[in-house]
């Protein structure tokens, strides 16, 4: 199954990032997290359809009202064994 990895900046730290990145990502039927970062960025691993890989990384350039996204990065990644979408 294909899995990305996106590293967010910006504005995205204490503006439920995570958790806006957790609903649309459950809403897309993706598994992963979303977690912060000591560098103020948001890093998220998702695993699912390519489609919804790429959904998700849409709603991550905009994020939730409070965010202000600077830039997004992609990469591919090690498949996700989890289940569910976290935040960490």
């Amino acid at each position: 199954m294909p899995t990305a990895r996106f590293l967010v900046s910006g504005r995205v730290q204490g503006v439920c990032f995570r958790a806006g990145t957790r609903e649309q990502a459950l809403a897309l039927g993706l598994s992963g997290v979303a977690r912060n970062l000591a560098d103020g960025r948001v890093e998220v691993i998702a695993c699912g359809d390519r489609q919804a890989l790429d959904a998700l990384e849409r709603w991550l350039h905009r994020g939730p009202p409070a965010a202000q996204v600077e830039q997004v990065l992609r990469e591919p990644c090690a498949a996700w064994s989890g289940s569910g979408f976290a935040t960490g």
